[in-house]
């Protein structure tokens, strides 16, 4: 085993009380904010995949990634001298209910790395074994939802997506049994384990469970601990800074879901429990990328019939979650002005962010109100014709401005008969786009530029995933390495990928694992 180990600062442990007993024992954990727990080791570690770039910002060298000590480590099997693995302790609201205690039930942090730039890095493997908030549960992932958690943080961050990052994918030699759709039909699959990195995993949740028991002393030391370790950008104290530091997670919230809303993302489970203070996307459940565009759409089978995470209400499912949050944080205050400023800032950082995203993605200098309604129309256009989101938006791209032809878009309907519905209104549409490009001081070239640098041509659409996965299970990772290639850019058309810019093909339409996912994928 490579001996050249990362340096470790475990500062959150430090920072803030942990549970005095360890082990993956269940049990109620109170006034802690985290359990002393071991990763379970696997029977046969093995590095599938990895990201370059992460293991760059992490100070790790490709050598050391391929020492079989690095599977090892990242398999749950072995740890690096300074690492000190714990579950994180919290709460959080699951589709508008409170759920109580829920805490890191299959995820075990192995410490606090610096990294070569002097930032501090959280290493958390996913799939590593029961922890004291397992619920019953293995603790353990199957391959298919860690390839997708996998492929999903490293595509977002290139998207340009705020987005908890993944460093490994690595096999664990053993069978996990999973029930997918919760129906009866259990099956054994093979296991995996990926690292996922960030500079926190703090949650909503985190703070909702200290104040939902009364636990006002806990609660006040984990804010201090988040400003100090997570924002040591602001200054003052007291409730000054506590309603400077809300503001903070409210605006970085509003920008991250403004990113979701561009690129088509829809999380599929936005619980209190999975939205993270840092405003990063984190925990890739059941998500998926809008394809036939429509706001009603989300991906997770167990909302199925609310459809409360479906992609349209993003926006107002974050401010739901951020007020959670401000009525946890308020009895640290004896004025609650502050955490309303805090919801202010986050609606008009989001109306702020979605201007600047239509004039973007429409190819304009800025956007004003009769721009934001054109926007409007071209979405209901998008949806009344079934359209492919992302293909529909990069063929706007090749609009002349001095003739719009609807025959660029041809190819972007899923159904013939709506696409001919939509033809006289979709043309009319493209006539009043132009003359409102001609009328941009944007250039021609300049339009096409800031379009093709907002709208992507190469997303992790479900069924791309699938296709990868099945290869996966059969042994073979060349589709997860060709994914990561393809999406490292996703802005830029390059030849021969045709296949992964292309629509929906009918055998996905109603596929496991394409059509919907369960919190289980």
């Amino acid at each position: 085993m490579d001996t050249t180990a990362p340096q470790f600062d475990n500062r959150l442990l430090n920072l803030l009380p942990g549970d005095p007993e360890s082990g993956p024992r269940r049990r109620e954990v109170l006034g802690a904010a985290w359990s002393p727990v071991m990763p379970t080791p696997v029977a046969a570690p093995v590095l599938l995949a990895w990201s370059p770039e992460v293991a760059g910002m992490l100070g790790f060298d490709p050598a050391q990634v391929d020492d079989e000590g690095f599977a090892e480590v990242f398999g749950g099997n072995a740890l690096y001298a300074g690492m000190q693995p714990w579950a994180a302790n919290y709460g959080g609201h699951q589709f508008g209910h409170w759920a109580g205690q829920l805490g890191d039930g299959r995820a075990i942090s192995l410490g606090e790395v610096i990294a070569p730039d002097g930032r501090h890095w959280e290493l958390q493997l996913k799939g590593a074994g029961p922890t004291p908030y397992s619920r019953g549960a293995d603790g353990r992932a199957v391959l298919r939802s860690s390839i997708r958690e996998f492929l999903c943080s490293e595509a977002m961050h290139h998207l340009g997506v705020p987005t908890t990052r993944a460093l490994s994918l690595v096999g664990t030699g053993e069978d996990v049994v999973r029930d997918m759709f919760y129906d009866g039909h259990p099956r054994a699959e093979p296991g995996a384990i990926v690292c996922r990195v960030s500079p926190s995993f703090l949650r909503f949740g985190s703070f909702e469970l200290p104040a939902s028991r009364g636990e006002t002393a806990l609660l006040k030391q984990l804010v201090e601990a988040c400003i100090a370790r997570d924002f040591p950008e602001l200054t003052g104290q007291g409730e000054a800074l506590y309603g400077d530091w809300f503001a903070r997670i409210a605006v970085r919230t509003a920008e991250m879901i403004a990113h979701w809303m561009r690129v088509g993302f829809v999380h599929g489970v936005m619980n209190t429990d999975n939205l993270s203070v840092l405003g990063v996307t984190l925990d890739y459940g059941p998500y998926g990328w809008v394809e036939d565009f429509d706001p009603d759409w989300t991906p997770n089978t167990t909302d199925a019939q609310g459809r409360r995470y479906r992609f349209g209400t993003q926006p107002q499912v974050a401010y739901w979650n951020l007020n959670r949050l401000a009525q946890a944080l308020s009895p640290l205050f004896a004025d609650v002005q502050p955490l309303q400023a805090g919801l202010a800032a986050y609606q008009a950082t989001f109306v702020a962010c979605t201007r600047r995203d239509v004039a973007a993605k429409l190819g304009l200098a800025a956007a004003d109100d009769a721009d934001l309604q054109l926007y409007q129309r071209w979405q209901q256009l998008m949806q009344d014709g079934g359209m492919d989101m992302t293909l529909a938006w990069r063929a706007l791209m090749r609009i002349d401005a001095n003739a719009p032809d609807a025959s660029v878009l041809a190819e972007v309907f899923y159904d013939a008969e709506r696409q001919h519905a939509v033809q006289e209104p979709l043309q009319q549409w493209l006539q009043e786009y132009a003359a409102r490009l001609r009328a941009d001081p944007l250039p021609a070239a300049e339009r096409v530029a800031k379009m093709g640098a907002a709208n992507p041509l190469y997303v992790l659409r479900n069924w791309l995933a699938q296709e990868a996965i099945d290869r996966a299970e059969q042994g073979d990772l060349g589709g997860v390495h060709a994914l990561q290639d393809v999406l490292r850019d996703p802005y830029t058309e390059r030849p021969g990928l045709e296949h992964y810019a292309g629509k929906r093909p009918a055998w996905a339409d109603d596929r496991a694992g394409c059509s919907m996912l369960s919190c289980s994928s």
